[in-house]
């Protein structure tokens, strides 16, 4: 077996590990933004998928042009949605939570906010850690006093173990890892894990993300009660 077949053969073997994994997670959902293109809500089950988070917004001034129509679409599905700020490293929190802010409605049935917080060279390397943590902090703040529900960070594990490791603790974290169940140097329980980017989902043409929730039926029930969400699968109307 040549080098390259043994590479290929190893990275199927571990997405088949990482689905395999996922599998014995009840509660499901996945994340989208405008690189899906068009998504027909209604071949997608609540029932399936328990729960979906769009990109909203990036950095001080950018806004998914589709965010607004994924909003409404999926909420009138009766999916429990939520909506996702990709974080800017080199800008100031105050800024990039007041563009969220201004984007997302304030719905009590809504998920709770999340930043997702990822390694770029650029600016990781121009930062110390406490100002990263700083402008963080200040965005997760102000979402928590907006939206009043503890705001999510997604994440890597290089990112969580450079800037993340030892802080927030009460912030739920949502890792990114496809190569098997996400384990952290600091033994962290996470809350939601993406397991893959390549999933195929009736009604989206285009590869999306696909996550789980860490937790049984009752436990996914006591997280929506936490963040104030009905239990049940009725939405009230979208506006």
């Amino acid at each position: 077996m040549t080098f390259c077949r043994r590479m290929i053969l190893a990275g199927l073997i571990c997405l088949l590990h990482s689905a395999a994994s996922a599998q014995s997670y009840p509660i499901r959902g996945f994340d989208v933004s405008h690189h899906q293109g068009r998504i027909d809500w209604q071949q997608i089950s609540p029932q399936q998928y328990q729960f979906v988070y769009l990109k909203a917004t990036e950095g001080g001034d950018y806004r998914d042009d589709q965010f607004q129509d994924y909003w409404l679409q999926a909420r009138e599905q009766g999916l429990r949605t939520g909506a996702y700020h990709y974080f800017n490293l080199c800008g100031k929190g105050e800024t990039q939570a007041r563009n969220f802010m201004e984007t997302v409605p304030n719905k009590p049935n809504a998920l709770p906010p999340v930043i997702d917080l990822e390694y770029d060279n650029q600016c990781i390397n121009t930062r110390t850690r406490e100002q990263l943590l700083r402008q963080i902090q200040i965005m997760h703040d102000h979402l928590y006093r907006h939206y009043g529900k503890q705001p999510i960070f997604y994440t890597s594990r290089s990112f969580y173990h450079i800037v993340l490791i030892g802080q927030f603790s009460q912030t739920p974290i949502w890792i990114r890892e496809y190569q098997g169940q996400p384990e952290l140097k600091d033994h962290r329980r996470w809350t939601f894990w993406q397991h893959t980017s390549q999933g195929h989902i009736p009604g989206i043409a285009r590869p999306v993300d696909l996550n789980v929730f860490h937790g049984s039926e009752p436990q996914w029930q006591d997280f929506l009660k936490e963040n104030h969400l009905p239990v049940s699968h009725h939405e009230e109307p979208a506006h």
